[in-house]
Parts: C-alpha cells; structure tokens; sequence
C-alpha cells in the first residue's frame, strides 16, 4: 500500500484513539477470567475433546461445554451445538420452539436483521412457507425513537396475547444506536414489570463479549447467536448457541431435534476442542475486532463520511456502519477490504442476491471459515442511503489494513 496520505492519517488517528483502547482490554480481561474460571470449576479435561458419532447419549464434551457456556452466561441451561446452520437458525429454534398458534411477538427494537423477517414472515409481500405467520402466530413492532427504546408506548405495544419480547442488540443493517447491556437490564425489567409472563428474547449476534456481562445475567430470559461470530473466537467451524432458562432452552432444544429427545443427542463430528478453544479466545478475539471497528470510525469520519457509531461512543457490538452513498462505493469498498483479505484476496465482489435478503448485498469476506462475521468482513443491502457494515478483525493489524484498502480504494474510485 503506498498511499502515503492514507498511511499518515493512520499514524494520527492511531494516536487519538490510543485512549480509548484501555476500557476495551479491560473488559477483555474480565471476560477471559471468567471463561477461566468456568473452565476451571467445571474441570476441563483433554477428556473432554473426544469426538463422538451416532446419537452421542452421554456425549462427555457436549455435556461439558454446555455446562460452561450456561456458567460463562450466569443462566440455567445452554444449548451449544454444531448443528446450528447459522444464528438466524439458533434464533428461528428459539422463536418456533416458544410461541404457539395464537401467540403474539412484539420487536421492541423496530425491523429486525433481513433474514429474521422472513422468519416472522409479516414484512414480506409474499407468503413465506414455514414461517412464524404462516403458522398462524402474529407479529408487530415498536419502532425506535430518536432517544432509543420507545418506553412511553411500551405498555400499549404489549397485548394479552403477548408471549415473546425480542429485543435485537445489534443495530443490523441499520443506522440505530445498539443495545448496552444497562439498557437491556432496562428494558427486561419494564417488560417484566408491565406482564410478568412475558419472555425477554435476545438476539445477541456480534454483541457476545464486547461488554463484561451478557443479557441472561440482568434479565433476559432467553438469547441466541451463531459461533462463527464473537464467541467462535475465529476458530469455531460451525454451529451457534442458545442460553436462558432451562425450561426455555429445552423448549428450543425439542425444536432442534425432536419433543422428548431434545439435546440429549447430537454427535460432536470433528473436532469439539475448536469449540472449547473458540471461547477462550472470544474475549481477546472480540475486543480486537472493537479496536478495528473505533480505528474505521476515525479514519472514515476523517475521510468525510457519516459513521456510526462515532469512534468515541460506547460500544456494544462489532459492528461499525459507514455512509457511503452509492452503490458504486460500496463495490469498491468490499472490493478494497476483500484485496487485503488472507483467503480469496484475488476475489472481487460484486452485488448478488442472497436467501433471506429482499435486496441485492454485497459482500467482502475471505475468511478462513465461510460467512465468519469474527473475521474481517464487510457487507450491506444494496439500498439507500447506501451503508456497508463493517466487523470482524481476528487480528488488530489486519483490521488495520484491511480498512486501509478499503479507503483507498474509494480513493482511486474517485
């Protein structure tokens, strides 16, 4: 890279957001701590690693790694599987596994991510087969204000008929603030206080270890989210995660596999030490990602363009917006970030349809496990006003560089 411009600003943002980097370790270090000691109380052995096959009755490791991702979450019950295809499949499982015909679901935080609302199927002009709807359970949502959470109309949104608040941490592909962990707590307690048996779902994609607590430990009934983001710590090949109360998680886990079998099956095909070894790497991996994500914020913001978060807000996921405004720049951001990727550098994206998406996405991700959000990726509809959304980052020095390429090559594009 020889933009000498680029490699100047590099050294003075670097310099201006050095500050901030001391919280981020700091919050690293606790989360490491803690999956320590939950290594260490639940004894963790080399015994532990052996694969299994078949119906796996009895599986040791499985065992294992559930009863330490319930510890690390400060919940009753986890269901840590490889069999989930994605974390739109650990939240679906979660959703259909609770609510029943006549049901209502409540988003408390406007529109969810694009392959959620073909799960709900209320936002698409077309029946979905399979969906939420289609079986006969209703939807609505409570749009975001401009402070946030729409508490003043709060109560009024939640009906009798209510079973399932689901409150998405990440902002998705939109420009709204994401959710803090106070403000879950918030939330959680508001919702409890207006009906009692209602239960607080979270999607907790790119949010898992980015603050010190996750959102069963002040409230949340029930999360969900994929390993090949945060707490895959870049090394889990597959699989995603559910945690909450033991009666929902088995509800959830009967919808995985079938009523009355629920998690008690489930082989560990390859190998479970890549799941043991993600999350302990999860908090060092996350909090690299943050620092990439404040590093775009700075560097883009001094380009000229709209980000969002800014480089000095508080941070509650990986994820880091930027305006770009055309089609065109998004091309040639992806285009730039993918140049400087370990797998595929020689790609180059373009927009294409994808299952679950309304619109066009483009996509930058060469990335050693396929789709893995925890590496440095990029990736947004194709609609306006435009903005691709920017996370991942194994290393701090390639997120370094990879935005680096992705700015020059709106350079150039000029």
């Amino acid at each position: 890279m020889t933009n000498h411009r680029l490699l100047a600003l590099k050294r003075e943002i670097l310099e201006k957001i050095q500050p901030c980097f001391q919280k981020i370790e700091d919050v690293s270090f606790r989360n490491t701590l803690r999956i320590l000691t939950a290594f260490r109380k639940h004894k963790l052995a080399d015994f532990h690693f052996r694969s299994t096959s078949g119906y796996a009755y009895n599986d040791p490791g499985r065992e294992k790694l559930e009863e330490i991702w319930a510890e690390v979450c400060q919940c009753e019950a986890a269901l840590v599987r490889t069999q989930f295809v994605s974390g739109t499949h650990a939240l679906a499982t979660v959703l259909f596994g609770i609510l029943r015909p006549g049901d209502h679901l409540l988003s408390v935080t406007g529109n969810p991510y694009d392959t959620m609302q073909t799960v709900i199927g209320h936002s698409t002009d077309e029946p979905v087969p399979g969906s939420l709807k289609d079986f006969g359970v209703s939807y609505s949502q409570l749009d975001l204000c401009e402070s946030g959470i729409d508490y003043a109309n709060l109560a009024a949104a939640i009906t009798p008929a209510t079973k399932v608040v689901l409150i998405q941490r990440s902002r998705g592909y939109s420009m709204r603030p994401t959710l803090t962990i106070a403000e879950i707590e918030r939330l959680c307690r508001d919702i409890k206080a207006i009906k009692p048996d209602c239960f607080c779902f979270v999607d907790n994609c790119y949010g898992e270890f980015v603050e010190d607590r996750e959102p069963t430990a002040v409230g949340a009934d029930i999360m969900a989210g994929s390993l090949i983001k945060n707490p895959g710590g870049g090394i889990a090949p597959t699989g995603g995660y559910i945690a909450g109360s033991k009666a929902l998680v088995e509800l959830a886990a009967y919808r995985l596999t079938a009523p009355g079998i629920g998690g008690e099956v489930g082989a560990s095909l390859g190998e479970p030490r890549l799941l043991f070894q993600g999350l302990f790497l999860a908090p060092h991996v996350t909090a690299q990602a943050v620092k990439g994500a404040i590093f775009a914020a700075a560097l883009f913001e001094e380009l000229g363009y709209n980000v969002y978060p800014k480089w000095t807000a508080e941070r509650s996921d990986i994820i880091q917006a930027i305006e770009l405004g055309s089609p065109e720049k998004m091309t040639a951001f992806c285009q730039g970030l993918q140049h400087y990727s370990p797998v595929d550098a020689h790609v180059k994206p373009e927009p294409s349809g994808m299952p679950g998406y309304q619109d066009q996405v483009i996509m930058a991700a060469g990335t050693f496990v396929q789709g893995a959000s925890i590496e440095l990726s990029a990736d947004g509809p194709l609609r306006e006003p435009y903005i691709v959304y920017l996370q991942g980052g194994l290393t701090f020095e390639h997120a370094l560089i990879g935005v680096l390429g992705a700015a020059n090559s709106l350079e150039e594009d000029k």
